[in-house]
């Protein structure tokens, strides 16, 4: 082999072992060196014009892993966090791959790597380095990480996402680490479907997309909500078995107004004031169509942490269009109808006998309130009654028609009172007396002893829903809950609190009402279905789905929602409701259907278990092709 062939094959190699995420060839290039992107500029002297019309994929395609065994060498095996499986690779793999002796000689089973993660991280007390644990795990062995994270799901949820992944993107700055998404800045306008490609999978199913600006409770942290993104895709993988490389967390950064952020020497992101009008909607407009020019009209868009002013109108924009929710609006919606079904076991009521109070108007607030109304009316009961069930209350007290503090839109006036206004929730809450009281808009401590009392008084299970995150933010704990109710409440709440003991001995669970019941079952059906028009009866499924799996047992415990330990089941039976009723439905583009919707979404689904290292070796007739020994 001549020395430029040597230089050009080393060059290649280098390339392919560096690569920190899943290698993808370089840019073909013709004879005379110049890329294709090039070329196809050149080619608009014939008339060939870039249009939205373009597309680099069309169809649905197979559900693969996206490898390919030639272009992998034993090194790119120990470096790639989807192929590694340190030292559980076999004597046998390490010597035909060519990396016997950069491993030590013991060959470990991935469940003896499973105990070592676990002596690893009780190893730590703070919360915030168990993550970087955890994402370091990720970095390195996605098989391990994800398997670990499947069988402690209790233990670990907390770390993974809420409450530890608010302090995670409040100090983004000190944990990144390495690439795990992409961060596509107003800068980039005019060249999102450039940087699109510069991720190195092209089979994308799933994106988790923020611009940062309303980050659980924690406000507007610019960039460094990327943490929200990787945390909810990493729940894809580990809760309903979506294959890794085929989901990408986005964060549009077009700034930050928050000071803090701004005057943070580890901020990571563009240091200048969030840029919003009309170029604001262009860049996502622009972000939209370039996904699906990428990775197709199936690519599923999960909005994440968008500020109100715009999570509300986008929905609208986008919805129909492409496969897309958010899950602030729509998720927590379908979580919490989940819980308040489940919780008409215990009241013996119908769900349309209930009068709701709402603390905060938000994004969460008015997605429950809607599908609240939606649920009342399959009951029967008429729009205009099921709305007149529903109490909100902002900032400005209670919302109703003409309010003279104004700070009302379209979506607030849907579910306005039209009587006088109302300052606050206590009065509100004397006013109404509500069976059901949630809480999501972020006011610590809003629920007072007083309210808590006001709505015992009135009801002999009232239902408290606290769903604010992280914990910090919760309009009450549990204690509070059960303690100023005689402990007669029905309680749930968005983050974790811990057991309840009775006067009597009973112990009670509070139930957590987190998204992860959701979003991971609903996404993984849209994509086994390939459905493109996401619309409000699939939120409404999806609920049912996992109010229908709360047990008997969990009721008495005090818990509205399945054990965390069960939530992949979950995710499956929703998916499979998810399907079915999109073949029902027609939206399905999956073709044909599938006989057994359960068994063909575990057919996809990621395998957290070692596959073997060595491509399959077996043997040819004996009369075919030989080579003649000299």
């Amino acid at each position: 082999m001549g020395n430029s062939a040597s230089l050009k094959l080393n060059d290649k190699r280098k390339w392919q072992s560096e690569t920190a995420m899943t290698a993808a060839p370089p840019a073909p290039r013709d004879k005379s060196g110049a890329t294709l992107a090039s070329v196809k500029q050149s080619l608009a002297a014939f008339g060939r014009q870039s249009t939205d019309m373009d597309r680099d994929r069309i169809g649905v395609w197979g559900s693969g892993d996206g490898q390919a065994n030639s272009r992998l060498s034993g090194l790119d095996r120990l470096k790639h966090p989807g192929l590694n499986k340190g030292m559980a690779f076999t004597i046998e793999e390490r010597q035909v791959m060519g990396i016997h002796g950069l491993l030590p000689p013991r060959v470990k089973s991935q469940e003896e790597q499973v105990q070592l993660c676990k002596l690893s991280i009780e190893r730590y007390e703070d919360p915030l380095n168990k993550y970087i644990y955890l994402m370091g795990l990720l970095d390195r062995n996605e098989h391990l990480f994800y398997r670990f994270i499947g069988e402690n799901v209790a233990d670990l949820m907390p770390v993974v996402y809420t409450p530890t992944v608010g302090l995670a993107c409040q100090k983004y700055g000190l944990v990144y680490r390495r690439p795990r998404g992409l961060f596509i800045t107003i800068n980039d306008k005019g060249h999102v479907y450039d940087i699109l490609k510069n991720w190195p999978e092209t089979d994308v199913r799933a994106i988790v997309v923020t611009d940062g600006e309303r980050i659980l409770g924690l406000g507007d942290l610019g960039a460094c909500g990327m943490g929200i993104p990787v945390g909810k895709l990493a729940l894809y993988t580990a809760l309903a078995g979506i294959k890794p490389h085929q989901c990408l967390p986005i964060t549009l950064d077009v700034g930050t107004n928050s000071q803090t952020m701004l005057d943070d020497p580890l901020y990571i992101g563009l240091r200048q004031r969030r840029v919003r009008g009309a170029q604001y909607d262009e860049f996502i407009d622009e972000f939209m169509k370039a996904v699906v020019r990428r990775f197709g009209q199936n690519c599923l868009i999960q909005f994440e942490d968008f500020g109100n002013a715009n999570a509300f109108r986008l929905l609208e924009k986008y919805r129909g269009k492409y496969c897309t929710f958010n899950d602030d609006i729509q998720g927590t919606a379908a979580v919490a109808v989940a819980g308040l079904l489940a919780s008409l076991r215990i009241t013996k009521k119908r769900l349309s006998d209930n009068v709701i109070v709402f603390q905060g108007a938000g994004e969460a607030s008015l997605g429950i309130a809607e599908l609240c109304v939606m649920a009342m009316k399959a009951e029967g009961t008429s729009d205009a009654e099921a709305r007149d069930k529903i109490w909100m209350v902002d900032s400005k007290g209670l919302i109703v028609k003409d309010r003279p503090e104004g700070g009302l839109n379209e979506h607030k006036l849907k579910l306005a009172k039209d009587r006088a206004p109302i300052s606050t929730l206590a009065e509100v809450v004397d006013v109404a007396k509500p069976s059901v009281l949630i809480g999501a808009a972020a006011v610590a401590g809003a629920f007072t002893p007083a309210i808590l009392q006001s709505v015992a008084a009135a009801h002999e299970r009232p239902v408290v829903f606290a769903l604010s995150n992280p914990t910090s933010k919760a309009e009450c704990t549990a204690e509070d809950a059960y303690s100023n109710t005689e402990e007669r409440a029905i309680f749930a709440s968005g983050s974790p609190f811990p057991e309840y003991r009775t006067k009597d001995g009973r112990v009670l669970r509070p139930g957590q009402g987190n998204n992860s019941y959701i979003f991971p079952g609903l996404a993984l059906g849209i994509i086994c279905a390939g459905i493109v028009d996401i619309t409000e009866d699939f939120m409404l499924l999806a609920a049912e789905a996992l109010a229908e799996i709360v047990c008997q047992k969990d009721l008495d415990q005090g818990s509205m929602y399945p054990p965390l330990e069960d939530i992949q089941n979950c995710s499956v039976k929703i998916a499979k409701k998810i399907v079915e009723h999109a073949y029902k439905t027609g939206k399905a583009s999956v073709q044909p259907q599938p006989l057994d919707a359960e068994a063909f979404i575990r057919a996809q689904m990621y395998d957290v278990h070692y596959g073997s290292a060595v491509p399959p070796v077996y043997s040819w007739p004996e009369d075919g092709p030989h080579v003649q020994q000299m």
